[in-house]
């Protein structure tokens, strides 16, 4: 440290001439005489500079850097010091008084930024229902890829909907479980039971990454995906926000929202990457007015990015969610899309966002209006046989859980999170012809264009 600073005193009082520190030698002009050669330097002169210079370093914290290096000189061992030495020696202390204010600003603003940081962090913290699995600094040093990004949105959309359904339910609570998974990756999994409002609400987040398994890839390939493994094996990351929300009163629906995004890089090193998702709705009973407010909320989410897409998406819903042996839709639909990819990671990802923010708007007020509705025993009976016909489809085609279940090291417990506490199953049931549970089995035979 002395040599560097040595070495930068001596520099800079040789070569650069500080202004206000000392009067400038006057510059030769065309009239002007030729100016004499400076007098040779008395022997013994470096020496009370060097000396100056390392009590300057030793001592620059107790004072200003002039002041110390003028008092340094002053003190050096006697012996001849030049007018020219003087002079250099304070240009010195000059430029690094300079250098200290800089490096004080410095400090002060790694300081700012630092307590800024942290502030930040705590208030994350605060608005999270636990740390993220990638950790906060790591998000934060990461930020501006699109992976980072995501995995704050879904966190989000995770602390957003469990705390609006808090407000409803304030009886009951979350219980909020982060887990690892040893594959890579891990998760967080919010679930309230038993509540006055909700039989069962779950909110889950997972963030993980490893070796595609062969049966996921197989799946992933049956879609279309033409994935390209090196030694058979497919790196992959994946992420995901997964809810579904089963209320006690019959006249309050059930809904399910999922919103995800994919990465695989094969063989070559190329990444594939999709986002997939969609928000539906599983009423009991049909509320027209609760399903044109849940559609319209939907098409303004989509609306912001293509007027095409709530149409295709909708259309989408309701071929995704078909029951095959029974011959008819798990609910009223929504919205759902799959394995998109384009016209760019961007816009992909700004459109998944509105699909996220509108979430608690498009349910919530629904949950609102019903959840002190009066209702019978009989109602109460359909709502466990149409919860028997969610069970039916969550087991034998939803994507998301086969997937779940065909990663090695998943969840089981979060992934079947998505099944309601009680359902029910009787042989050859069928309503009355003209009852409002004929009602809702009719549309979920023939859905219905709810926005127009």
């Amino acid at each position: 440290m002395i040599s560097e600073g040595f070495y930068l005193i001596v520099s800079v009082g040789r070569h650069k001439f500080i202004p206000g520190l000392a009067p400038a030698p006057p510059r030769p002009g065309p009239a002007s005489p030729r100016p004499r050669s400076a007098p040779p330097r008395p022997a013994g002169t470096a020496a009370p500079v060097m000396a100056a210079a390392v009590r300057l370093f030793r001592g620059a914290a107790r004072g200003p850097p002039a002041l110390a290096f003028t008092r340094a000189l002053g003190s050096a061992p006697p012996g001849p010091v030049s007018r020219g030495a003087r002079r250099a020696a304070l240009a010195a202390a000059g430029t690094l008084g300079g250098l200290g204010l800089a490096l004080g600003l410095w400090r002060r603003q790694a300081a700012l930024a630092a307590a800024r940081e942290d502030e930040e962090e705590k208030e994350l913290r605060q608005r999270f229902m636990a740390p993220p699995v990638s950790g906060l600094r790591e998000l934060r040093r990461r930020r501006r890829e699109l992976r980072s990004r995501m995995e704050l949105l879904i966190m989000e959309t995770q602390a957003e909907m469990c705390r609006a359904l808090a407000d409803l339910d304030p009886g009951a609570s979350f219980a909020v479980d982060s887990w690892e998974r040893k594959e890579g990756g891990g998760g967080i999994s919010c679930v309230l039971q038993d509540g006055e409002v909700f039989e069962k609400a779950g909110v889950n987040v997972s963030v993980v990454s490893g070796l595609l398994s062969e049966e996921a890839a197989r799946q992933m390939r049956s879609r279309g995906k033409s994935l390209k493994a090196k030694d058979g094996k497919l790196p992959f990351c994946a992420m995901g926000v997964s809810s579904v929300i089963h209320p006690k009163n019959p006249h309050v629906p059930t809904m399910h929202f999922n919103y995800r995004y994919f990465e695989i890089e094969e063989a070559d090193g190329t990444k594939q990457w999709w986002f997939g998702g969609g928000t539906d709705l599983t009423p009991t009973y049909l509320n027209e007015e609760d399903a044109v407010h849940f559609h319209k909320t939907l098409k303004e989410a989509c609306d912001k990015h293509d007027l095409k897409l709530y149409p295709k998406y909708k259309k989408w819903c309701d071929d995704y969610f078909y029951i095959k042996h029974r011959g008819e839709r798990r609910g009223i639909g929504g919205i759902f899309f799959d394995d998109v990819d384009s016209p760019s990671k961007e816009e992909v990802f700004q459109f998944v966002k509105s699909c996220a923010k509108a979430v608690v708007p498009c349910y919530i007020p629904i949950v609102k209006k019903h959840c002190h509705d009066s209702f019978t025993p009989e109602e109460k009976l359909w709502q466990q046989l149409r919860r028997g016909r969610y069970v039916e489809f969550n087991l034998v085609y939803d994507r998301g859980t086969k997937f779940g279940l065909l990663t090695p090291g998943s969840r089981i417990e979060s992934i079947l999170m998505s099944l309601p506490l009680t359902a029910r199953w009787e042989y050859m049931h069928n309503p009355p012809e003209s009852s409002k549970e004929a009602e809702i089995l009719e549309v979920l035979r023939n859905p219905k264009d709810w926005v127009h």
